[in-house]
């Protein structure tokens, strides 16, 4: 029952802050959120990708491989087909199985 509630009030929090700015923005969007939807995305990728990149040693076996050809595999995934998701759900595969398998 306990996990029921907490999962209610996670969803209701997630919608309201999904639709928030549609309450509060009715007639038209401030330019400065406009500025940050269209910055902030980019953003915030490249701050993951340095999150997951910060402890890569390339001193010492396997020198950053994995890594490095993940990352090769996302970024040519999301060049050629466009999507993210595809991407990204590659991108990990990719990384797991080479650890698991060749690393």
């Amino acid at each position: 029952m306990n996990a029921a509630v907490l999962i209610a009030v996670m969803s209701l929090t997630t919608i309201l802050l999904r639709f928030l700015p549609f309450l509060i923005f009715r007639k038209q969007t401030p330019p400065y959120i406009t500025y940050l939807g269209k910055v902030l995305p980019p953003a915030i990728i490249g701050m993951l990708v340095v999150y997951c990149l910060k402890d890569v040693t390339i001193m010492s076996h396997p020198h950053g491989l994995p890594e490095l050809i993940a990352s090769l595999t996302v970024i040519v995934l999301q060049v050629v087909k466009r999507n993210s998701l595809l991407s990204i759900l590659s991108g990990t595969a990719v990384y797991m199985l080479l650890i698991q398998l060749i690393f």
